[in-house]
């Protein structure tokens, strides 16, 4: 496409990062969708990316339309040098794109002994509660926390009762979705994965007012002011679509999508030592908790993710027919050797 060496190292590192973590959506997979966006000169692959307002602890970032992949880490690395001389670093983001999975961007500050953050606001999928419309997008935020003998806990989740990529999933395996995922265009429970193609929407966490969407509409609410009425990128049913067939709104409210970053170091509050002991006797004590099955446990944050990464290291990674269809048409396009059968 045109990425210098160095970014192209690091939006592949993402997006590998993603399918170690069995988080399947946000992997290899969406490679296609980055070329089409490409093509469409809507993904500009050397992008100059510059601060454009900035204080001794916080700083909006503009990112030139280059790759998510490539601007988030940008921003959290500064988030992270200001949290090293300060004590906590805050970046918002604008003119960017899909950054891939929230949690590779926060664990860049775990690595340092800093509690991380990343959200970002994403393309209009999603009917806010009682609403038919779509309005906000999936919405995902983050947030790590470096433990001692234990992985961190990494609270990663879409802020939408499931996110767009596990609809792909299912509609590439031929799959229905649980009830409570999707609504159909009259604001109906559907679980047919195509749902979205002809008018329906995605429900915010909790599905339906009596069991909390108002929370999950909340939440997003929360992630898109902080990703882009902060920074000055689209809001709400502005944010340009991912999808390269559809066009951007004539009528934009800022520059590309949004994102939001920050690190705080944990000897801020207390002794590194300290913290991560407690958390770590915090994850024991949870780990340890009575259940209802016998057969199941308690599931620490980050856990199924760190656990699929050690199993794909040392098995592979599984790839769908349709995901190796799209590689291999990308191979013959760029003139690259394809995936064997």
């Amino acid at each position: 496409m045109g990425c210098s060496n160095e970014h192209a190292a690091l939006a592949t590192d993402v997006l590998l990062k993603a399918d170690l973590r069995g988080i399947d959506s946000h992997g290899v997979a969406r490679l296609i969708g980055y070329v089409r966006l490409w093509e469409n000169k809507r993904i500009n692959a050397r992008p100059n990316i510059t601060i454009v307002h900035e204080t001794p602890t916080t700083a909006t970032i503009d990112g030139d339309a280059g790759l998510g992949l490539v601007v988030a880490p940008f921003a959290m690395r500064l988030a992270i040098q200001k949290a090293e001389q300060y004590g906590s670093g805050w970046v918002s983001v604008r003119n960017s794109n899909h950054f891939g999975i929230a949690g590779y961007h926060t664990l860049m500050a775990v690595e340092k002994d800093m509690i991380g953050f990343a959200m970002t606001n994403a393309s209009p999928l999603v009917a806010p509660t009682f609403s038919n419309e779509r309005l906000l997008g999936t919405n995902p935020m983050c947030y790590a926390f470096p433990a001692g003998k234990y992985p961190p806990v990494i609270i990663d989740m879409a802020t939408s009762a499931a996110a767009n990529g596990k609809l792909e999933i299912a509609q590439r395996l031929g799959k229905q979705v649980p009830e409570g995922w999707i609504q159909d265009k009259e604001g109906d429970f559907t679980t047919d994965p195509h749902a979205l193609k002809s008018g329906g929407s995605l429900l915010p966490l909790g599905s339906d007012r009596d069991h909390g969407s108002h929370k999950g509409f909340g939440l997003s609410a929360t992630v898109d002011i902080l990703s882009a009425v902060l920074s000055g990128a689209n809001y709400g049913p502005w944010v340009p679509p991912f999808v390269a067939f559809l066009e951007p709104p004539a009528d934009p409210v800022g520059l590309g999508i949004g994102h939001f970053v920050g690190a705080m170091r944990v000897d801020g509050f207390r002794p590194v030592d300290e913290f991560k002991s407690h958390l770590d006797n915090w994850i024991s004590r949870f780990k340890s908790a009575s259940t209802i099955d016998a057969d199941q446990k308690v599931i620490i944050p980050g856990e199924p993710e760190m656990e699929a990464e050690a199993d794909r290291k040392q098995n592979g990674i599984p790839l769908v027919d349709a995901v190796v269809k799209d590689l291999n048409w990308l191979a013959e396009k760029f003139g690259v050797n394809p995936l064997a059968p």
